[in-house]
């Protein structure tokens, strides 16, 4: 045979070899249908996005007087964010209730020291005619002891009896007037009281109306920057809002030092601790990157807009440093927070995890086939899961589960799926 012709038979025996391994091999490890990775040691992160807010660490509070009585309604006010000095006036509110409260009380406490005169004069009237009864019955009766008709040797039977009858009528004249007096002396007493009553309320309505009248603006305790307090909708007081004194209103914070108040979403709030690091942009400048760390977590998750279900617990955020230039209070900002960070860890897709009996486990290639393995799952990422124990580096793992393909093979008129679909990555 020559060389050429030995080359040739050679050629053709090694290329039949060779498709042969590719049919075969894959049936030999058992799992030509089924896709497969090998896990490997790697460094894990789980990242979790959240948004907020600037605010400044210090601030002094600006709050609506202590001394108004009610609520107060703002009637004008200095923009948010403006630059104020000391003792400028940065709110005022409106005068008309305070107004009307105290011309109302004004006219009450005038009309009730006009019902206490009244009854004064006509109390007075009545008692000085009752004692004026009282002092007549007396004289009638003095008179009737002088000249006493008792004498029957004198006076007829007929006039001894009338004179009895006139000193005992005189003597009830005497008791019903003392008592009517009395009485109404007690009851003008209740009837003044009851009007001091009614004059004090008038007073105390003009003492608030005045006390009102004399809080009607809010100045700033020193100079600084005014930023608004926001609600839990994300909003600052405006004209014609309602206030109630001591509420605050503005703060005037210290800029050397920024915080800045993210919200994460429950779900995602898993190992959510004061340490961890995060990476901050400022919406207004996203090519400068600012390092922070958590400082505080609120202890329960709250929504953030009262017609949303959906929770997050509000974090604070402590940067290294803080720009002045750059960061201002309110400006919004987006937290990257770095949870669950592992230098060495074994995840795998989560698709590559199943349960089976109540566990978790993987299939994991040995000896020609798949065998089940018990897992422990540690932190889970978008898409992965670090795996605690069960499995070790190199370990070659199924995407899909075996047992469900063979099943699926086993069915009347399946189809033969071609030979190393999914393979090995």
């Amino acid at each position: 045979m020559t060389n050429g012709r030995r080359r040739t038979v050679l050629g053709g025996a090694l290329g039949v070899f060779v498709l042969g391994a590719a049919f075969w091999y894959p049936r030999w490890r058992g799992g030509s249908d089924v896709p497969s990775t090998t896990v490997h040691s790697a460094v894990f992160e789980r990242r979790v996005v959240a948004e907020g807010n600037l605010e400044a660490a210090e601030a002094t509070p600006v709050t609506a007087p202590v001394d108004a009585q009610g609520q107060l309604q703002i009637a004008w006010l200095v923009p948010d964010g403006s630059r104020v000095k000391k003792g400028d006036v940065v709110v005022r509110f409106d005068p008309t209730d305070m107004q009307r409260g105290l011309e109302d009380g004004e006219s009450e406490r005038d009309a009730a020291d006009s019902r206490i005169a009244g009854t004064k004069a006509s109390t007075t009237g009545e008692i000085r005619n009752l004692a004026r009864d009282g002092s007549m019955a007396r004289e009638e009766l003095a008179a009737a002891d002088r000249y006493k008709v008792d004498d029957p040797d004198v006076f007829s039977r007929q006039e001894i009896i009338r004179s009895q009858i006139d000193r005992g009528v005189a003597n009830k004249k005497i008791e019903t007037s003392d008592s009517v007096r009395r009485v109404r002396e007690s009851a003008a007493k209740v009837d003044l009281d009851l009007l001091g009553i009614d004059r004090r309320k008038a007073g105390i309505a003009i003492d608030r109306a005045k006390k009102g009248l004399d809080a009607l603006e809010i100045e700033a305790p020193h100079d600084g920057l005014l930023v608004y307090q926001r609600d839990w909708r994300g909003e600052i007081k405006k004209i014609g809002d309602s206030v109630w004194p001591g509420e605050p209103v503005a703060r005037i914070p210290n800029l050397a030092t920024m915080e800045a108040r993210v919200f994460v979403l429950e779900a995602d709030a898993g190992g959510l601790v004061p340490g961890i690091k995060a990476r901050v942009t400022v919406e207004a400048h996203p090519e400068t990157v600012f390092e922070a760390a958590i400082k505080k977590v609120d202890t329960l998750a709250k929504r953030r807009a009262g017609w949303v279900p959906v929770q997050y617990f509000g974090t604070t955020l402590a940067f290294d440093k803080t720009d002045p230039e750059i960061m201002k209070p309110g400006q919004r900002v987006r937290a990257i927070l770095v949870l669950d960070a592992r230098k060495d860890a074994l995840s795998v897709p989560r698709n590559a995890v199943f349960e089976k009996d109540g566990k978790k486990i993987v299939y994991r290639w040995k000896r020609g086939g798949f065998d089940p393995i018990e897992i422990k799952l540690g932190p889970a990422a978008v898409g992965r899961v670090v795996v605690e124990s069960g499995i070790k580096d190199g370990d070659v793992i199924a995407l899909r589960d075996p047992t469900a393909l063979e099943d699926e093979k086993k069915e009347p008129g399946a189809p033969d799926s071609p030979a190393g679909v999914g393979g090995r990555t």
